[in-house]
């Protein structure tokens, strides 16, 4: 079955990047002249997907108003031949996609977000497309692409993953796999948050996902974590992973962790650096600026 919509989770307080985030979601925060979510949705279109659900919470309707018509503000433009590129660019963000939204109520982690979307899913395979990861990746191969053009072939899910240095891997996740095909693995076990003594590898999940329906009933049979009480996603991946039903693909993309104040810095020099309008002027001003210091 083609793979056609996507969630993106961005439910998430961003309280790594306070006091930005207070009242600004950190899926809003610029990536140059672009907010962090619209790169997501547009990898998410360029790999084929054409119905969008983004999962938000209190406080981030202006991620909805972003994508919709701005007709004052459309019209104000479209009348001056000298703002016709910014007259496109305002018009490109509002027909991404078929674009829908809805609340996560209650803040129980990111398997409940996902559980949430069920009655968008139907029966069909999906992408997720975590609202934190924006991945540059080389013209033509969108990251979700890959993800699905690896589920076509083998019709298991597929989790993105990147090796990490050692000593990050207890940030996120550590995963048991052996090779399949190129950059394709078999993924046998997956640790979260590991301890050093637990890290069985250095490759991690990062930002992208595609699943079969049956994850939906995989996260209702998965039980809560006893301290925090939610139920982890990766935790309902393991046991897809125990069915020999997940892969793993080392996907070829630069991923930038926007809910991270460095990460959110190395995304604005690494796209401005090769930003059509702005990408000549800005390296000579790095350059002039390294010497200062």
């Amino acid at each position: 079955m083609k793979i056609t919509k996507a969630i993106i989770p961005a439910a998430g307080l961003g309280t790594r990047v306070l006091p930005a985030s207070k009242s600004v979601p950190k899926e809003m925060l610029n990536i140059v002249d672009k907010p962090a979510i619209q790169y997501i949705v547009e990898e998410a279109v360029a790999a084929g997907i054409t119905d969008i659900l983004v999962i938000t919470n209190r406080g981030k309707g202006v991620i909805e108003d972003h994508f919709d018509h701005s007709f004052e503000l459309e019209a104000s433009l479209k009348d001056n031949p000298s703002k016709k590129k910014i007259y496109d660019d305002v018009l490109k963000a509002s027909n991404l996609a078929n674009m829908y939204y809805i609340r996560q109520k209650e803040t129980k982690g990111l398997a409940h977000a996902i559980s949430c979307a069920r009655s968008f899913i139907g029966n069909e395979p999906f992408a997720i497309l975590y609202g934190d990861d924006v991945i540059v990746s080389p013209e033509g191969k969108p990251v979700i692409g890959q993800l699905i053009d690896t589920y076509y072939k083998y019709g298991v899910g597929c989790v993105g993953v990147k090796e990490v240095p050692r000593k990050d891997v207890p940030k996120y996740c550590s995963l048991d796999v052996t090779p399949i095909d190129n950059n394709v693995m078999a993924v046998h076990n997956i640790i979260e948050k590991p301890t050093p003594e637990e890290i069985v590898s250095c490759y991690s999940i990062l930002g992208r996902v595609v699943m079969p329906p049956e994850i939906f009933d995989l996260i209702e049979q998965t039980p809560p974590d006893k301290k925090s009480g939610e139920v982890y996603f990766t935790d309902s991946m393991l046991m897809l992973a125990r069915q020999g039903k997940l892969n793993a693909v080392d996907f070829d993309g630069i991923r930038y962790d926007m809910g991270n104040k460095l990460g959110i810095m190395k995304a604005n020099c690494e796209v401005a650096l090769n930003h059509d309008e702005i990408g000549e002027d800005f390296k000579a001003y790095l350059k002039e600026l390294v010497k200062t210091f």
